[in-house]
Order: structure tokens, then C-alpha cells, then sequence
């Protein structure tokens, strides 16, 4: 035991990754988990978007003089850190997609 952490529980955790209804999974199962992840990309695309736009409004009242420009550097550097994991994603995204369409069936 890790001091301050008390006992782990480890029957919470997922297993052995198996499914734990044996058999493939039904359509419903499938059409739920391409919405869900349909659904991670578009909040992921959203809240980007809503960085890059906060940056620009921060950046705008900056050459006002409406914000220090601490306030204008960390709306930028965090602009910068969305844009670039929103590019990665895309990137692995594209890959296992190149992955996929090479395979033989």
C-alpha cells in the first residue's frame, strides 16, 4: 500500500480487456461507439475552435489596451497547445486510417 492512497481497488479496472458478453458485439453496440467517438472529435473540433477564438478576442483587447499582455501571452500559448493536439489527432487519425486501407481481407 502507497502511503496516503489507502488500498487499491482493482476490481474496478477493466480486466483482461475482454468484452465481458462473449460473441461479437451487436449493431447497436457498433452504431453507439462511432457515435460516441463521433461525438469526442466534434466536442474536441468545438472547444479548439472556441480557444482559437478566445486567443483572438484576448489578442484584440490586448493592441486595445484592454488586457496586459500576460493575459494576451497565455490565451495565445493556449491557443497554441489546442491547435497543435488538434493536429496530432488528425495526423494519428490519418494514419490508422492509411493502416486500415492497407489491409487484405
Amino acid at each position: 500500500m502507497i502511503g496516503g492512497l489507502g488500498p487499491l481497488d482493482f476490481s474496478k479496472i477493466g480486466g483482461t480487456g475482454m468484452p465481458s458478453t462473449p460473441g461479437p458485439g451487436t449493431a447497436s453496440e457498433a452504431a453507439d461507439a462511432a457515435n460516441s467517438f463521433a461525438s469526442v472529435l466534434s466536442d474536441l473540433a468545438t472547444r479548439t475552435v472556441d480557444t482559437l477564438q478566445h486567443a483572438e478576442q484576448t489578442s484584440i483587447q490586448g493592441i486595445q489596451g484592454q488586457a496586459d499582455a500576460r493575459e494576451v501571452v497565455d490565451a495565445v500559448m493556449s491557443a497554441e497547445q489546442a491547435l497543435t493536439a488538434a493536429v496530432a489527432i488528425r495526423d494519428k487519425i490519418v494514419t490508422a486510417y492509411m493502416e486500415i486501407s492497407r489491409m487484405s481481407i
